[in-house]
């Protein structure tokens, strides 16, 4: 049976779209929930508020993944809070479309830290706390483009490639401490972020998608479950999709 009883997890992006359903789903599964926002403070109380609104236990920390020292206060903070970190789930990003030729240095620089460099920093620092107790679930969402590309993304896509590369590496380096490490390629999915998008383009993204439909954050926070439990012990190095079959 999948449950989290007894479980802590840290929930880097937790305010809102998949890492808030990622957070909730965690929570209602038994774990302890640290819910990671930045700035949005409000969206990580509400996030807070759905867990213990259901039983559930939740405390909301600010950090900026992107600066090694805040990622490093998060996980410290978090085991202090929690009494332990077991789970990390990495979902913090960011998006910032433009053409090549005509992306700003910081559109690039952006991307790269929060999306990559935040996973980076987040991950050695739960993975320290991780190897003291031979456990660990370590989840990185990554995203299809990181694996076929797309126009227009060239920041974002390299980002999300790099997570792919991450996840691999880190997996064959922790394995022998009994954490697994693995990513989820999560396609078209309906949240805050894809909503700003056209709605021709939603409608062409959508015609892509085999299974006739956009993804929910639910459809990818029962995957991150799975790979945190027990049931997942012999999954480990992983890029699993969750796109209806975009990528088939």
């Amino acid at each position: 049976m999948l449950e989290l009883s007894g479980k802590a997890a840290v929930v880097t992006g937790g305010s809102r779209g998949i890492g808030r359903a990622i957070a909730v789903t965690l929570a209602g599964l038994g774990a302890k929930v640290a819910v990671n926002y930045t700035s949005n403070s409000k969206a990580a109380q509400e996030t807070v508020e759905q867990i213990t609104g259901s039983g559930g236990s939740a405390a909301a920390i600010a950090a900026d993944v992107t600066d090694a020292g805040q990622a490093k206060a998060l996980i410290e903070t978090a085991k202090k809070r929690l009494g332990s970190v077991d789970i990390l789930v990495n979902c913090a990003g960011i998006t910032r479309d433009g053409l090549l030729v005509r992306m700003k240095d910081e559109d690039w620089d952006e991307v790269l830290q929060t999306n990559l460099t935040g996973v980076f920093n987040c991950t050695r620092a739960a993975a320290s706390v991780m190897m003291k107790k031979r456990w660990g679930r370590i989840v990185n969402i990554s995203s299809v483009v990181g694996l076929y590309g797309n126009a227009g993304q060239a920041n974002y896509c390299a980002s999300k490639a790099g997570v792919i590369g991450f996840t691999k590496a880190v997996a064959k380096e922790l394995g022998s401490r009994g954490i697994t490490v693995n990513a989820i390629a999560p396609g078209f999915i309906q949240t805050d972020m894809t909503m700003k998008l056209s709605e021709g383009l939603r409608e062409e993204m959508t015609k892509r998608v085999v299974l006739g439909r956009p993804g929910t954050p639910e459809d990818v926070a029962w995957l991150a479950a799975f790979l945190s439990s027990d049931l997942a012990s012999y999954i480990t190095g992983q890029i699993i999709g969750v796109d209806g079959g975009i990528v088939m």
